[in-house]
């Protein structure tokens, strides 16, 4: 069950996201996917603390125009009284949108079982004794919830998706892409997910007249994409990244680097990357070209 209307709120005001529920419901995913969508989360934060959370929030603006807080009963200061949270909270203007995750009994224990650990409420008990005990505690907050995600049959991604479609704008959602130029000199890029090899192509250093200039200027680049095998060789990564695009996306991958190098990233892997970042926004993907080692030698 979910209520979803008007979730996202208008740009100018504090958006407040309240997450709670049963534990291993998938609280966690829940914050991760709202920091995905660009949520400042904070996390196990004490009921006591949301109204000064909120407010701070509210004075910081920026990053934390969007927060999210993540209530567990694991914590010492959690109280039975959200709902009187909540009403402070609306009382001083905030409009809070309260999420409550939720999963089946078996499915929890099955859960718990799979990673080895106790329920924080389980005591001496058995851990359906735990799960049972927190129902109870979060009975009222559940009712008075604005978003109900049942996560029974949902897997992570499933889950982080729907979070996404609920809080997260189209651009939020979509796949950013840097094509990063570097030196193979200077050693590899330790985040890259694809990496290019440019050193095929005839090295400019190596003409006079090109040899002080970057692949960021005209003549360099022109020299560069006018090899043969230059245009494929950039035709076929755009192709291989738009056509691999939306599986990322649906996968929950929201950066991408593509690592293009060549011997000093000075000449070819900077052309190199300046025109893939062109040709991925000519097929609307979020693309932009970084160089590494530009100026380094």
């Amino acid at each position: 069950m979910v209520h979803d209307d008007d979730v996202r709120q208008s740009d100018d005001q504090t958006e407040l996201v309240v997450v709670t529920g049963l534990s291993g419901g998938g609280r966690s995913t829940v914050a991760r996917a709202l920091e995905n969508v660009g949520f400042y989360v904070v996390d196990n934060l004490p009921q006591a603390l949301m109204l000064d959370m909120a407010e701070l929030a509210q004075k910081a603006g920026g990053a934390a125009q969007h927060t999210a807080m993540v209530l567990d009963v694991r914590s010492r200061a959690f109280s039975t009284d959200l709902v009187g949270a909540i009403r402070a909270l609306k009382e001083r203007g905030f409009q809070p949108r309260v999420v409550f995750v939720d999963a089946d009994d078996e499915v929890l224990i099955r859960r718990f079982e799979s990673v080895r650990r106790s329920h924080p409420l389980q005591g001496d008990g058995r851990l359906a004794d735990g799960i049972a005990a927190e129902r109870k505690l979060l009975d009222e907050a559940r009712d008075h919830a604005d978003v109900i995600i049942d996560t029974s049959h949902l897997n992570v991604n499933q889950l982080r998706r729907r979070v996404e479609e609920l809080f997260g704008g189209e651009d939020a959602r979509r796949l950013r892409v840097t094509v990063l130029s570097f030196g193979f000199k200077y050693g590899l890029p330790q985040d890259a997910d694809f990496v290019l090899d440019a050193r095929f192509l005839p090295n400019p250093y190596w003409v006079p007249e090109l040899r002080e200039h970057t692949g960021r200027e005209e003549g360099v680049s022109q020299y560069v994409l006018g090899q043969p095998g230059a245009t494929a060789f950039v035709e076929t990564y755009a192709q291989l990244i738009n056509s691999t695009a939306s599986g990322f996306e649906r996968e929950g991958k929201r950066y991408l680097t593509v690592a293009v190098g060549c011997t000093g990233g000075k000449h070819r892997s900077v052309a190199i990357a300046e025109e893939l970042a062109d040709r991925l926004r000519q097929v609307r993907l979020s693309a932009n070209a970084q160089h590494r080692d530009l100026g380094r030698e």
